[in-house]
């Protein structure tokens, strides 16, 4: 091959692999963007699964009797000074592992954003995942891909924190699915689950994941994790950031992004009205203001759109804002005189990507509302 030969061929390489072009399939890898809030507590009795930092969910499974603990975004980052990082910390700690029980936290990612994996075919590319990590609890933990759609695949990896307290890189390489089972459908499902064991029972620990793709059973659900002290051990902690999960055998530096294209990312699966670093609740002073637009009598109509297409029609909640006394989430705060609650309806309910149509009743006299508003299209 010429020099010239070579120069064009890593070109090439350079631009179609893994050092041009968006390289990152995971959102919010960075663990900047919290859009729910800094800080939800988890209990075996309570909430048992939910998203906190935008796109990394939190799930307990099986019958925990005692665990609880919290899920937080915290400042602390290995490299910047005032980095984010994914924060779990037991509170009450489990006093026994039953075979049933999980606790995990996962991203799902869209199927449409993973055709480039080629899986199903010879063409199957390897993917890589690296993160940082730091744990009160040292030993080995399982990481899976999980593919939901089509027919269900899993492949699992395992890293070991060695040192207490210390951030630690770790690169996870796994081969591409060439089976026939392996297609991903490209839509807008669910394609791949990135998941991260920090307890599992036994009932999904005994497969044989670790050794390649394979069709999925729950036996293979956290193959190789060895270690469930997290779990069983007040006060202990478990960290993790600048997650990327990229396509090569190669691991290649954080594919850093600004933090309003991380958020309209993010906005794909959950928008809020409320401003950045304010929790949804009821009743906060920043809202949307309407006047409303008599649709026939007694009925008036007002619509908002939304930043960026949904993924699908979402689930929308709206919350009473401003000045008005009482109120609960669904309601918006009105004005007829003074500011008083009533409920709002939904008048589109499929096909509504992009924004959302409403309609109060009883609005002979009122020309004016205040709300704030979410919406979730979460997989």
């Amino acid at each position: 091959m010429t020099k010239a030969a070579e120069l064009a061929k890593m070109g090439e390489v350079l631009t179609n692999s893994q050092i041009g072009g968006r390289r990152n399939l995971i959102i919010n890898g960075a663990m900047q963007v919290a859009q729910r809030g800094t800080s939800l507590a988890m209990a075996h009795d309570g909430n048992t699964g939910n998203y906190l930092i935008d796109r990394f969910q939190c799930t307990f499974g099986g019958s925990p009797s005692t665990l609880d603990g919290t899920y937080a975004q915290v400042a602390d980052h290995p490299l910047e000074s005032n980095g984010k990082s994914l924060k779990w910390t037991t509170g009450t700690a489990e006093s026994a592992i039953a075979s049933d029980e999980l606790l995990l936290f996962q991203q799902k990612v869209e199927a449409q954003n993973l055709q480039n994996l080629q899986f199903a075919s010879s063409n199957a590319l390897k993917t890589t995942l690296s993160f940082y990590v730091k744990s009160s609890i040292t030993g080995t933990f399982a990481t899976s891909l999980r593919k939901r759609d089509t027919t269900e695949r899993i492949i699992n990896k395992t890293y070991t924190i060695n040192s207490a307290n210390t951030w630690e890189r770790k690169i996870l390489t796994f081969d591409g699915d060439t089976d026939s089972g392996a297609g991903i459908a490209n839509d807008n499902g669910e394609g791949i689950r990135v998941i991260w064991h920090l307890m599992a029972g036994t009932d999904f620990t005994t497969g044989s994941s670790t050794s390649g793709w394979k069709d999925f059973a729950l036996a293979d659900l956290a193959d190789g994790q060895a270690t469930n002290a997290i779990a069983t051990t007040a006060g202990a902690t478990w960290q993790i950031t600048d997650c990327q999960w990229e396509i090569g055998e190669q691991a290649t530096p954080f594919e850093h992004r600004s933090f309003g294209e991380e958020l309209n990312m993010c906005r794909r699966y959950f928008f809020k009205t409320f401003p950045q670093g304010i929790t949804p609740a009821v009743h906060q002073t920043d809202a949307i203001y309407h006047s409303l637009e008599d649709y026939s009598s007694g009925y008036a109509v007002f619509c908002l759109p939304y930043p960026v297409e949904m993924r699908t029609t979402p689930t929308g909640v709206f919350f009473p804002a401003g000045s008005s006394s009482g109120g609960t989430t669904g309601q918006v705060s009105y004005w007829d005189g003074s500011w008083k609650n009533g409920n709002a309806t939904f008048i589109s309910s499929t096909g509504s990507e992009t924004s959302m149509s409403c309609e109060m009743l009883g609005t002979t006299n009122i020309k004016l509302i205040q709300y704030n508003f979410t919406a979730d299209a979460e997989l």
